[in-house]
């Protein structure tokens, strides 16, 4: 397929009754086939998909492409309904309806034939959809196929969608527009597990099984901020929009990390097709394999020994600037525990006093760590973001893939994150033996590092990122509907007790044992 232009909205059209047009260029029948697989794979039951244009120009063949994806059987036989008018094929994925009505003369013809039954929760494809009248809702996607005068075969696709379909046009479209410039547009697309943000991934897998992931994240809308509390992702430096991704992951590449190679991209849209690093990880089902988690220290060791920028190129004339992990950052996740974790699980009140206690206590803290050395901090450097490489050397066989809410932070966090990974037990043996060669890997490379100032420093961001977690895995819970996080609460508990038994910590460990002692006491 190939993009012939694309406009969005249309003269006379109710602000109330939204329309996207987008003209697809099809070079052959194989071409006119290929879209209507495409657009079999992105419906579903109660869509309403509606054929015109002229008469040789494929609109059978598009039907009948169309009817035999959705079914997943190609070789599924699918006549024309031109004399029986509807043709019910009932599928996996749910009932498909083709209705050719051009025998109509009268929409009100319909109810003999049922029609409301007929479409009732199914896909709905109608060939001369202007005999139904008022019988087809406003919310539908046109399909006009056009020939191509003086071009014999060739034909253009107009799609028109309006209602509540047009926004579903516009983000197809900017999804196959990066797929077809990246020479994807062939792939098939199966969504992929994701994380515990609202972005989307999925894998494409080219025809000869080359697989690439597709990665949905559309901008944050824009909330204004003036004379009102800044909302929760500002404060706490979450990336905006897929640019941070882009600047890092070109920044980490050209220090010769291995992040995606980055295929195509639509930035406005917050779409990025990128490659696809396997499944292989650091953990298995009996937890650290580690000399992979070694192997990640030494990425950080070296990360941390290397001069950064704090902004970085995203495009030509496009800057991103990674922002500072600064003290309210840093407060406002620790206090996710009072907002979110206290209310489900704390046995007792915790009055104003004993809040007001938490904040000091944490800006105390938070103020010696943020007057340190600041380097690039990943945020979420632990086992489901790095993926084992075997096949390249060294550093670069650990693969990066989440680091689009990367700020200037101490080094402390990335290996605190690493070394008490959420998600999987690192025993205190593992990872004091990982400090360890952290500190070794570090002075070799500087002989005045302060390997005691880093302990320091890692106890107390340490604690700062499992109090977050806390608040953080029950809003997820709670507020997003994810309650598989609650099974990592035992675990973090665990890691809180280590930080807390560093001497720079006791204010917070009595804090804990006052307030909140199944944290600080549990075995």
């Amino acid at each position: 397929m190939t993009d012939n232009g694309t406009s969005t909205g249309a003269a006379g059209t109710p602000a109330t009754s939204p329309m996207t047009t987008w003209a697809v260029r099809l070079g052959d029948e194989a071409a006119t086939e290929h879209l209507a697989r495409v657009l079999a794979d992105e419906s579903q039951p109660g869509d309403l998909i509606t054929l015109s244009g002229d008469l040789g120009a494929g609109k059978t063949t598009f039907a009948r492409a169309f009817v035999r994806a959705f079914a997943g059987d190609p070789g599924l036989e699918v006549p024309s309904p031109t004399f029986t008018l509807m043709q019910l094929y009932e599928t996996a994925r749910g009932n498909v309806v083709h209705a050719d009505l051009y025998r109509i003369s009268d929409p009100l013809e319909l109810d003999n034939l049922g029609w409301d039954e007929a479409i009732e929760d199914a896909v709905v494809l109608v060939e001369w959809p202007d005999r139904a009248g008022e019988y087809l809702t406003a919310d539908r996607l046109d399909v006009n196929l056009r020939l191509v005068p003086g071009l014999e075969g060739e034909r253009v696709a107009v799609l028109t969608a309006t209602g509540s379909r047009a926004a579903w046009l516009a983000d197809f479209k900017a999804v196959r527009t990066v797929l077809d410039r990246a020479g994807w547009g062939l792939g098939e697309r199966k969504p992929i597990y994701g994380d515990a943000s609202s972005r989307r991934y999925e894998r494409v897998t080219k025809p000869g099984g080359e697989t690439a992931i597709l990665m949905f994240s559309p901008p944050r809308p824009k909330v204004p901020t003036l004379g009102r509390e800044k909302p929760y992702h500002v404060v706490a430096r979450l990336s905006e929009s897929v640019h941070a991704f882009v600047a890092v992951d070109r920044g980490l590449r050209a220090l010769g990390f291995s992040a995606p190679v980055i295929y195509g991209q639509d930035l406005d849209a917050g779409l990025l097709l990128v490659e696809d690093f396997g499944g292989e990880g650091v953990a298995d089902a009996a937890g650290p394999i580690p000399e992979r988690y070694a192997e990640a220290v030494r990425l950080l060791a070296r990360l941390h020994a290397s001069p950064v920028p704090d902004v970085l190129p995203v495009v030509e004339g496009v800057d991103h600037a990674i922002p500072p992990y600064d003290l309210d950052a840093l407060t406002i996740e620790v206090r996710l525990l009072l907002e979110w974790y206290l209310p489900y699980r704390a046995e007792r009140f915790v009055p104003n006093a004993g809040r007001e206690a938490f904040g000091r206590i944490w800006t105390g803290l938070l103020n010696e760590v943020t007057a340190g050395p600041h380097t690039w901090a990943l945020r979420d450097f632990h086992s489901p973001n790095l993926i084992w490489l075997k096949s390249r050397q060294g550093v670069a066989r650990v693969g990066l893939i989440d680091f689009q809410d990367a700020v200037m932070s101490h080094p402390a966090y990335d290996l605190a994150s690493l070394l008490q990974d959420a998600r999987v037990t690192v025993s205190p043996e593992l990872e004091l033996r990982l400090l360890a060669l952290y500190a070794r890997e570090r002075r070799a490379r500087d002989p005045a590092f302060d390997a005691e100032a880093l302990t320091r420093a890692y106890a107390i961001l340490g604690a700062q990122r499992a109090t977050k977690l806390f608040g953080l895995f029950v809003r997820l819970d709670r507020r997003d509907g994810k309650p598989a996080y609650l099974a990592h609460l035992p675990r973090i508990g665990e890691y809180l007790r280590r930080n807390l038994s560093h001497p720079a910590l006791h204010e917070l460990r009595d804090w804990f044992a006052t307030h909140l002692p199944q944290l600080a006491t549990e075995a």
